[in-house]
């Protein structure tokens, strides 16, 4: 009888079986399999319960009912490297049901050398940030401790192992070198990255030969990770392009995912299907490749990137000195071979003086100034001290249904995660950064119907998940963390457009990140609760 009052008071104290409970949503496991209504249950940082918890109690019981329930969308392709420094709430992305940033398109945020660092630090312009890193590991690890609501995950970039070693020369690695190049993958393997990311129209990337990618992404392969690569040429060269990369994912027997699948320019727009093809082909023979994509039909890069690649050894400076020599200049407007300057929107400046000219047409201000095209390009770059940001409308939107529609291909932003506030407001993005994954949901599959909704979930949670080989993410199953996000299917929606791009998508009502939720009835909550998500070959604790 002594006993009793302390039971009662214990089961008294047993006051919820749950942290969270969905209730009567509709759920879209990731899976791809129709879509089943059912409660799902959190408890702590998981999933504990699927299925039907009637009697069942939480801490929080949200009514699901005409929601879709999915796992959290992984954004194969960000930007959000600095992004995230500035603003841990990554609202652009959250706003848009993305739970994970994976990063390192050629560049990573490690590893790095003292030469490296000051310039990381010398370049800085509206996002300014201690560098108190050196490696990639730690880089992931000082963005969970600053406090984020996103995952995060990272490629080690190629591009970053070349210019820790060989700088901005043209000219192929030394075996002492490439020594030294394969210990930096193999380091950032073990702290976590999932792979290694190259982008190789870039300088220094674009001195880097075959034979380079193929000994660094075997030792990628070591561990697991992936090749994924902006493969050399998009456009005229695509086919050469396309094959260098399956021959180094053949060479290397490693996974590959080719970043942001295109064909540019109207003159290549037919060359696709025959992409499509040999990579369907190269899949049939057992080859594991894969792309992403974002959801428009402009691209966005440095109004440099047309400029020949010569011109840009040895680095900015040496290539802003190169721009400011005329018998040098005109060498490098021989070599130019620019898309229409009316196809070509500039988008930011550092140079704060420069900045009225946001959203101005190339083809407009070279009328403004009455100079040529290319000379307005390399008089802009010079005066800004910078590669000033670009959109370009070089695709077709009836390519991007097309590639929309094919089962391999999962889906980026190529963006960082802002929000319509400054500094990121001193700029016009890409509407990318604000809409690639919302206008999927909205666009190509309510309005479109190109895919189904569940396909659509799949490709943007398990799909991306089995291919960089995460645990317990990209699901909704028990046991695995409750990345989850629920979202209206009639009202999703991107509002961002070329003209005003810092809109926030609309339609994604509640977010959960580890168990806890960052977004509710739309607004952030200020929980930052993002961890550093690491790859296959992690020497930590498993």
């Amino acid at each position: 009888m002594l006993l009793l009052p302390a039971v009662l008071l214990a089961e008294g104290c047993r006051t919820a079986d749950h942290d969270v409970i969905l209730r009567g949503g509709t759920v879209y496991d990731g899976t791809g399999g129709a879509p089943v209504s059912v409660d799902v249950a959190i408890r702590g940082d998981r999933i504990a319960e699927i299925g039907d918890l009637t009697g069942k109690t939480a801490r929080l019981e949200i009514d699901a009912r005409g929601l879709a329930v999915a796992p959290g969308f992984i954004n194969m392709l960000s930007w959000a490297t600095e992004s995230l420094l500035e603003d841990g709430r990554s609202l652009s992305d959250i706003r848009q049901g993305v739970t994970l940033e994976v990063m390192g398109e050629g560049s990573s945020m490690g590893p790095l050398n003292e030469a490296m660092r000051e310039k990381m630090i010398e370049r800085q312009s509206d996002i300014i940030y201690d560098v108190a890193w050196t490696t990639l590991g730690e880089y992931l690890e000082h963005l969970e401790r600053s406090g984020i609501a996103t995952n995060v995950a990272s490629f080690v970039g190629a591009t970053s192992v070349r210019e820790h070693e060989i700088g901005y020369e043209d000219r192929p690695a030394t075996p002492e070198e490439l020594d030294r190049m394969r210990q930096l993958v193999r380091q950032a393997m073990e702290e976590g990255a999932v792979g290694l990311g190259s982008s190789l129209p870039y300088v220094p990337a674009a001195f880097a030969p075959t034979e380079e990618l193929i000994e660094l992404a075997r030792t990628v392969a070591e561990y697991d990770g992936m090749y994924i690569s902006h493969i050399r040429n998009e456009g005229d060269e695509i086919f050469t392009a396309l094959d260098e990369f399956l021959t180094i994912v053949s060479e290397a027997g490693v996974r590959g995912e080719i970043y942001h699948l295109k064909a540019s320019h109207k003159r290549n727009w037919d060359k696709l299907e025959e992409v499509v093809a040999r990579v369907e082909a190269a899949r049939a023979a057992g080859l594991p490749v894969t792309a992403d994509i974002y959801t428009y039909h402009a691209s966005s890069t440095g109004l440099n990137y047309d400029l020949p690649a010569w011109a840009k050894e040895g680095g900015h400076e040496a290539f802003v000195a190169r721009l400011s020599d005329p018998a040098t200049r005109e060498r490098i407007i021989a070599d130019t071979d620019m898309i229409p300057p009316e196809d070509i929107l500039l988008v930011s400046f550092r140079n704060p003086s420069l900045r009225h000219l946001t959203g101005k047409s190339l083809a407009e201000i070279a009328a403004e100034r009455g100079t040529a095209p290319e000379v307005t390009a390399m008089d802009l770059i010079v005066e800004d001290d910078s590669r000033i940001g670009t959109v370009r409308f070089t695709m077709s939107e009836d390519n991007v249904r097309r590639k929309v529609a094919l089962p391999w291909v999962a889906f980026c932003s190529d963006s960082g995660s802002i929000a319509p506030v400054p500094p990121f407001t001193n700029s016009q993005p890409h509407p990318r950064a604000y809409g690639s994954f919302a206008r999927l949901l909205g666009k190509y599959v309510r309005e479109e119907k190109i895919i189904s909704l569940e396909e659509a979930v799949r490709r943007l949670t398990g799909f991306p998940a089995a291919n960089l080989k995460l645990t317990g993410r990209g699901l909704l199953a028990p046991d695995y963390f409750a990345d989850v996000v629920l979202f209206d299917p009639e009202t999703v929606i991107d509002r961002a457009t070329f003209e005003n791009p810092h809109q926030l998508a609309t339609g994604v009502v509640h977010v959960f990140v580890n168990g806890k939720r960052v977004l509710a009835d739309g607004e952030p909550t200020g929980a930052l609760p993002g961890r550093f998500v690491r790859g296959p070959g992690w020497k930590g604790k498993p």
